[in-house]
């Protein structure tokens, strides 16, 4: 009877039991929430793609060809059921200042190199994939990347401000920035300004409605408006044409500094993207106890970053608002984002020419309600709170408001590369003693109740070996083993899966000073990748030295077991 039963129950794809008679209805239930998540972001996503192309200084259409190329190839290859990958608020900025930084004025070469940093970051992107270093989350520090995205949006909110009231800012410097904006006061458009504060009036009207897409509707009322009340004739400017011929692009004939600086800046861009994709994915991954692969959303990234870039789109990422709308719409699966796809096709192909009549302040309320959203102090205000890194955060923001979006980046990404690097090269060395009568081996300054084991010096490093550590973790050990008269030195490798050059000369430099003092070294742990390499070392065949995999504790037999001098 129980076998018949259990014949009957299935499980769904949320792990609840379900009869074989209800999976097609279960089926049905899941296509219909993707449809109605897809067809709800879309309108979301459209305005927002539209929008992010003014920040970014490029035509529209780019940022319409990042979103269909983020939301098909990520639906395709990524591993999140969530995850909205699209033109982001943060590359769009960043693309706009590397872009002017090199080109000046002159549009066409502007198009050219952002058609080439696009590129380069697909490529980047890709080659971070296939060679698995989706296990290295982020190199940004969240409490930099945090205090840079409040600086960035503070300065995008700003700025729009000023594109819609028509003050046309010299500085990037926001300290200087305010003092413009303000003095110009009596030459603001007030009917562009009117028209935006409508629109956000809108926007946060239609978010206490749950699935109707504020952005969708806020542009049909502006268009509406716009013509009703020739709000052209006042002064309010339109977005134009939106020119989507989808044209394969031409490389960029740059100098060869030119192009290295663009590597330079993709490299930066790619690390900000990262963080902030891998954090949306990873954080509605941990919530419904969803799995994903870092290496293979590397891979969706990379790809949605080369097909946009090839047509003259936009970065690509997952960010964080539209990957929340997504799964606050009930996305079920990647589908949603594909059907959203289909949506903004359909937009597209039907009334595109009506996007054209859309207002710019109506794109400008757009991207102030969406990063207004976010504009929040207290993610921020914990690090105070907690009395941890409080002056990472206030560098990260200051480094956006008084430098500028791009310099502001870039030293964001150096603060999290020093403080990396510094963590790293902080390591120091453990000696270890037995906890009681087991087999584990702690830390003796932080337990005082570890046991020595007479004649035997344990040691282990507290990070893994690097170029940055391993002469002065080894030297340190050195120092350790001089000073002991323990005659048998047990040194644990289990923090180093691998070894670089540096790491290998200065271990073979170690074996040679345990040698010359008599002593009889048993390496434990030690990787596969890492013995390999270690074998090879003259230093490593003297009878004083001993390669190990084995535990801690199985190392301290075999040094026990074995003569002193054999």
């Amino acid at each position: 009877m129980g076998a018949k039963l259990e014949h009957f129950f299935i499980q769904d794809g949320w792990g609840r039991l379900n009869t074989e008679t209800d999976a097609p209805v279960v089926a049905a239930s899941k296509r219909t929430q993707d449809i109605l998540a897809g067809l709800s972001i879309a309108g979301l996503l459209l305005p927002e793609a539209v929008a992010y192309s003014s920040i970014a200084a490029l035509p529209p259409q780019a940022g319409v060809i990042a979103l269909f190329a983020g939301l098909v190839c990520y639906g395709l290859f990524g591993t999140s059921r969530f995850a909205i990958v699209s033109a982001t608020s943060s590359s769009a900025a960043v693309l706009a200042a590397a872009t002017a930084s090199l080109a000046g004025d002159d549009p066409a070469l502007r198009l050219s190199l952002a058609f080439g940093l696009v590129l380069i970051i697909g490529v980047f992107f890709l080659l971070a994939g296939l060679f698995k270093l989706g296990g290295v989350t982020s190199f940004i520090a969240k409490p930099v990347l945090r205090g840079f995205a409040f600086g960035l949006a503070l300065t995008i909110i700003l700025k729009q401000l000023a594109g819609v009231v028509g003050v046309h800012l010299t500085d990037n410097n926001l300290i200087r920035f305010l003092p413009q904006l303000l003095e110009q006061l009596p030459h603001w458009n007030w009917p562009a300004a009117m028209v935006a504060a409508v629109a956000l009036l809108v926007l946060w009207l239609c978010a206490r409605v749950p699935r109707l897409p504020g952005g969708l509707v806020v542009i049909v009322l502006g268009i509406v408006a716009g013509q009703s009340l020739n709000l052209q004739a006042q002064g309010v400017a339109l977005i134009g044409l939106i020119d989507l011929r989808l044209e394969l692009g031409h490389l960029p004939v740059l100098p060869f500094a030119d192009w290295l600086r663009l590597g330079e800046l993709a490299f930066a861009l790619v690390m900000i993207l990262y963080a902030e994709s891998y954090g949306s994915i990873s954080s509605f991954a941990l919530k419904h106890g969803d799995r994903v692969s870092s290496n293979r959303d590397l891979l969706a990234l990379g790809a949605a970053n080369l097909v946009s870039g090839l047509f003259h789109g936009m970065p690509t990422g997952a960010g964080y608002s539209a990957t929340s709308a997504n799964e606050a719409a009930g996305a079920y699966s990647r589908w949603a984002g594909i059907v959203a796809a289909l949506v903004i096709l359909v937009i597209v192909l039907t009334v595109l020419p009506y996007v054209a009549l859309t207002p710019e302040p109506v794109l400008a309320a757009v991207v102030i309600y969406a990063l207004g959203r976010g504009l929040s102090l207290q993610p921020l205000g914990r690090y105070f709170l907690w009395r941890r890194d409080r002056l990472l955060v206030v560098c990260a923001v200051a480094a956006v408001l008084v430098l500028g979006v791009l310099d502001g980046l870039l030293l964001s990404v150096a603060i999290s590369v020093v403080l990396m690097l510094r963590q790293m090269s902080a390591a120091d060395i453990q000696v270890l003693g037995r906890l009681g009568d087991s087999h584990d081996f702690v830390d003796r300054l932080h337990h005082a109740d570890a046991l020595t084991i007479p004649g035997v010096l344990i040691i282990r490093p507290s990070e893994a070996l690097f170029f940055a550590n391993a002469e002065r973790i080894l030297g340190a050990a050195l120092r350790l083993m001089r000073q002991s008269s323990a005659q048998r030195v047990v040194l644990s490798l289990e923090e180093s899966h691998d070894l670089d050059g540096t790491s290998i000369e200065a271990l073979a430099a170690f074996f040679a000073q345990a040698r010359a003092q008599g002593k009889q070294l048993v390496l434990a742990r030690v990787r596969h990748d890492a013995h390999e390499v270690l074998q090879m070392l003259p230093e490593a065949q003297a009878p004083e030295v001993l390669l190990s995999g084995l535990s801690v504790d199985g190392a301290v037999q075999l040094a026990l077991q074995a003569h002193p001098q054999a």
